[in-house]
């Protein structure tokens, strides 16, 4: 058995080295090892380019200056920063989503429903990792929302 190596960066037993062109099936057991493997490695590289990417916006606001001489273009940039720095904040309440993600998939729980504890899509969990509710229980969970919200 090859070796892996774990969200701390520690080596621990584990199945083989997954191909570049893996991609999950139906025809394996559902979250099993590969397919953990595999949605580990597609939320680490999500998690690395939001660093990536917020590592690039610091630097830029430690280079630029606000100090443009006419006033129209200093309210534009401080509105242009205004808007990247939202986008960062966001971005922050994604890891905060990835890093539960990672945990679920430590503890077994990852691509389970957490309302109804049916598996979630693989469809879905490729495209959202970070989804903790079958497509149908997070319409009902949005449609509830919507009528309280209208109450």
């Amino acid at each position: 058995m090859a070796t892996a190596v774990d969200s701390v960066g520690e080596r621990k037993p584990g199945p083989a080295a997954l191909p570049d062109d893996y991609r999950p099936s139906a025809d394996e057991p559902f979250m099993g090892p590969r397919q953990a493997i595999y949605f580990r490695r597609k939320l680490l590289a999500w998690k690395d380019s939001i660093l990536i990417e917020a590592k690039e916006t610091l630097a830029q606001l430690q280079t630029d200056s606000l100090r443009e001489p006419d006033i129209t273009d200093r309210a534009s940039s401080e509105t242009d920063w205004s808007i990247e720095l939202r986008t960062r904040d966001r971005q922050r309440k994604l890891i905060a989503k990835i890093d539960a993600a990672l945990r679920r998939i430590d503890e077994g729980e990852y691509g389970y429903c957490e309302v109804t504890g049916e598996p979630i899509s693989l469809a879905r969990l490729e495209a959202r990792p970070i989804a903790t509710m079958t497509v149908e229980a997070q319409e009902k969970h949005e449609r509830n929302e919507k009528i309280s919200r209208d109450d």
